[in-house]
């Protein structure tokens, strides 16, 4: 699967919060949010037609500040919005709750395993002869004990 083309939303949660490693993007993420249920409760109490665009200026203004100017990325709005949306609201949940950072913790460590089977470590270079064969075996015993 290809973090960036999920098919499922259990396959883009992971890709959505690498996208908020940040700490203080996730928290404007949640200012965001807080300001854009305020308006929607605003809306449901007063009937004010005004309040209706400015609900995607409170929710999405601060989020997008967070990814382009703080994580430095683009929002997942752009190419999966309703599961973006489903996903800011579990972050905040799990931000409560106090459990974020630690599934921040683990989508990093389950992209950086999965990053380190498909592109394993370089082999180390060994010594040549110069002709780029590699040297005899004296020359590596050379190498490896220190000169006196």
């Amino acid at each position: 699967m290809s973090t960036t083309n999920p098919t499922t939303y259990e396959e883009f949660w992971p890709y959505y919060v690498r996208a908020h490693r940040k700490r203080e993007t996730r928290i404007i993420h949640a200012v965001g949010t807080v300001a854009f249920l305020s308006t929607v409760a605003a809306f449901a109490v007063t009937r004010k037609k005004s309040l209706l665009p400015l609900m995607p200026v409170v929710g999405y203004g601060p989020a997008w500040y967070s990814h382009f100017f703080v994580e430095g990325n683009v929002p997942a709005t752009f190419g999966h919005p309703l599961w973006s949306l489903r996903a800011d609201f579990e972050m905040c949940w799990k931000m409560l709750r106090g459990t974020m950072d630690a599934e921040v913790e683990r989508c990093v460590a389950a992209e950086q395993e999965a990053t380190a089977v498909v592109n394993p470590p370089a082999p180390e270079a060994h010594p040549t002869n110069g002709h780029g064969h590699d040297a005899p075996a004296e020359v590596y015993a050379s190498v490896e004990r220190p000169l006196n």
